[in-house]
C-alpha cells in the first residue's frame, strides 16, 4: 500500500512538473501595432480637429483681450475713472474667462481623448485575447514599453512573439 501512494505521489508531481514546463508564454509591441490601425488613425485625426476647434475657441478669447486693452491704452487719459475701472473690470474678466475656458478645454480635451482611443485599445486588446487563447498562451507580456509596465527583465527569445499575429487579426500594415 505504501509503495502504491509514493507511486501515485510521484506520478502527480511529475504531471504537476511537466504541466508548469508545458506552459506557453508570448509578448506583443502594441506601441508598433496600434499607431498603424486605422481605427487609432481616425481617432487621432477627430481628436485633432477636436483640439483645434478648442485652441481657436481659446484664441478667440485671446483677441477679445488684446482689442479691448489696445482700446482701454488708447482712451486712458481721457475717459474717466469710474469708466476706467469698468473696462479694468471687463479686462480681468476677460482673462479669468481665459483662464477658466483654458483648464475647461484641458479636461474636455483629455476626456476626447478617453472617449475616442478607449475603444482602440479595447480592440487591440481583444486581438490579443484572441490569438492567445487560440494559440493556448498562459500569459502575453505586452513589451512595448517593458519597464514602465513593472517588467524588469524578460528573455526574449523564451517568449514567443505573436505581433505578427495579431497584426494580421486587425488588418494592419506598417506604415511606409
Amino acid at each position: 500500500m505504501k509503495k502504491f501512494l509514493k507511486l501515485t505521489l510521484a506520478v502527480a508531481l511529475m504531471a504537476c512538473s511537466s504541466s508548469v514546463f508545458a506552459q506557453k508564454f508570448g509578448r506583443v509591441d502594441l506601441a508598433a501595432i496600434i499607431p498603424n490601425m486605422s481605427e487609432y488613425k481616425e481617432a487621432s485625426a477627430n481628436l485633432e480637429s477636436y483640439a483645434k476647434d478648442l485652441q481657436d475657441q481659446l484664441e478667440a478669447i485671446q483677441v477679445e483681450f488684446n482689442n479691448k486693452l489696445a482700446e482701454y491704452e488708447k482712451t486712458a487719459g481721457t475717459i474717466s475713472d469710474s469708466v476706467k475701472q469698468l473696462k479694468e473690470s471687463e479686462l480681468q474678466q476677460l482673462q479669468q474667462r481665459y483662464r477658466d475656458f483654458s483648464t475647461i478645454a484641458q479636461q474636455d480635451l483629455s476626456n476626447k481623448e478617453n472617449e475616442l482611443m478607449t475603444p482602440v485599445f479595447e480592440l487591440a486588446n481583444e486581438a490579443v485575447k484572441k490569438i492567445a487563447q487560440a494559440g493556448g498562451y498562459l500569459i502575453v507580456f505586452n513589451t512595448a514599453n517593458a519597464a514602465a509596465s513593472g517588467i524588469a527583465y524578460f528573455d526574449e527569445a523564451a517568449l514567443t512573439d505573436v505581433t505578427a499575429e495579431v497584426k494580421r487579426e486587425l488588418n494592419v500594415v506598417d506604415a511606409q
